[in-house]
């Protein structure tokens, strides 16, 4: 008899991004997968067990760059005129207090929970101490950062130089990273708004410290033609120039790429990410030439502000936009497969969180990271391949569990962690003081 902390007994398993295997025991113990194995062929000893008569389990997903800083901005960038990050986003977070990001972190939390995104990327905001606390509480895999800029303009409350700007990164990193499941990763929030000396600050931090370097790029035309005007190279080359890029480098976006930047990363190993909906309105990667470099992006929700967090929605979108651009003109049907996209939430999601080989499949010795569906359910059955029905038909609300590291997180969607109920009053408290309800 094998002693594990938990079981889930009789379930189907997808244990990578293109298998699904029916009829099996998940043994977890120590915050890892023990072993996925037939069912009743191994007899254990635990305290806790979960049915999967009616669930498929699979990995968590991973959401490779959000902002917890503008989840209150949620139904207010929609439609607004350009350039957003201006004239709304950097504004409204101007005028974040702790209690407003203490709210933002909350409702992210438990969206994020809910929906299935076991691990997540925060691309940088204020008053992350106060984010980090939730985060910790919440059990969610996360990695967070500071927003990181220096340029001239920028509203009195935001303002810093270079120096106080990384010393706020230095005083998250020294109290939250390693606590709980998070980590803190440095920024360069965009090269736009970093001065040399900041890009060369943070990126000397972040290699002291052996962590993760993050930066908005090639997001938009006008930020690419702004480097090179400044610069006289495109922004992968001037980061190179600086001798910014390595494996522990994450790039979010990575839309408007050359040919030289492209070669570019995948001779440096960076770590990509796309954010599909919040996307579509800047430009289309190129991402099959990408994968067929072995660069495999992961995927980003980009905030609440954006359309929500969910990825189930951002997987769809990212297929149809491949398949438009560049699958119609090839007569290429499967240009971007199901087995494709969920190889890039899972292995560039677990490259985008520093979990490469750790996160992204149900085998032994990786961290138990996994969400439940409930399968019982018009829009999953019947199905002719289950893999298949997960990219096309499930949604948010399909989740019923979530296990991070082990730890239950929510149970037949009831979260755990976190108090859902006052929670979202306080959010309708929030809403009515602003006068939407």
């Amino acid at each position: 008899m094998t002693k594990c902390d938990l079981l889930i007994r009789d379930t189907a398993a997808m244990t990578d991004y293109e298998t699904i295997k029916t009829g099996m025991d998940i043994a977890v113990e120590g915050g890892r997968i023990l072993s996925v194995t037939k069912s009743g062929t191994k007899k254990f000893q635990t305290e806790k067990v979960i049915s999967g008569k009616d669930r498929l389990f699979m990995p968590g997903l991973t959401d490779s760059h959000m902002h917890t800083g503008q989840q209150l901005l949620k139904g207010l960038v929609l439609d607004a005129k350009p350039i957003i990050w201006t004239r709304v986003m950097l504004p409204f977070e101007s005028t974040l207090t702790s209690e407003k990001m203490k709210l933002s972190a909350e409702t992210a939390a438990l969206e994020m929970i809910k929906s299935g995104t076991t691990a997540f990327v925060d691309a940088g905001s204020y008053f992350m101490e106060e984010a980090a606390a939730v985060y910790e509480k919440s059990g969610l895999r996360g990695c967070l950062s500071c927003s990181t800029m220096d340029e001239k303009g920028l509203p009195e409350s935001i303002a810093m130089d270079a120096v106080q700007a990384v010393r706020e990164t230095d005083k998250l990193y020294d109290k939250w990273n390693g606590k709980g499941n998070l980590k803190v990763y440095y920024a360069i929030r965009a090269l736009n708004s970093c001065s040399d000396e900041l890009v060369e600050l943070a990126a000397a931090h972040a290699k002291e410290r052996s962590t993760m370097l993050q930066a908005h790029m090639n997001e938009y035309q006008g930020e690419v033609d702004g480097i090179i005007q400044r610069e006289g190279m495109r922004p992968y080359e001037y980061l190179e120039k600086k001798g910014v890029l390595s494996d522990r480098f994450l790039g979010a976006h990575s839309l408007l790429l050359s040919e030289s930047e492209k070669e570019l990363i995948r001779e440096r190993g960076i770590k990509l990410c796309h954010c599909p909906f919040s996307n579509c309105g800047k430009a289309v990667p190129d991402t099959p030439d990408l994968i067929k470099k072995g660069v495999i992006p992961g995927f980003g929700s980009d905030g609440a502000a954006h359309g929500g967090l969910s990825l189930w929605n951002e997987m769809r979108i990212f297929r149809s936009l491949m398949n438009i651009y560049y699958g119609v003109p090839s007569r290429d049907p499967k240009i971007m497969p199901a087995e494709t996209l969920f190889r890039m939430m899972y292995e560039g999601g677990a490259a985008a969180v520093d979990e490469a080989g750790q996160c992204g499949k149900l085998e032994t010795g990786y961290r138990a990271d996994m969400i439940g569906i409930k399968l019982e359910s018009g829009r999953l059955i019947p199905s002719g391949n289950l893999l298949h029905t997960m990219f096309e038909c499930a949604e948010a609300g399909d989740v019923q569990e979530m296990i991070v590291g082990g730890k239950i997180l929510m149970e037949n969607r009831e979260v755990k962690t976190l108090d859902e109920e006052r929670i979202c009053f306080e959010a309708q408290e929030y809403m009515r003081k602003a006068g939407v309800l």
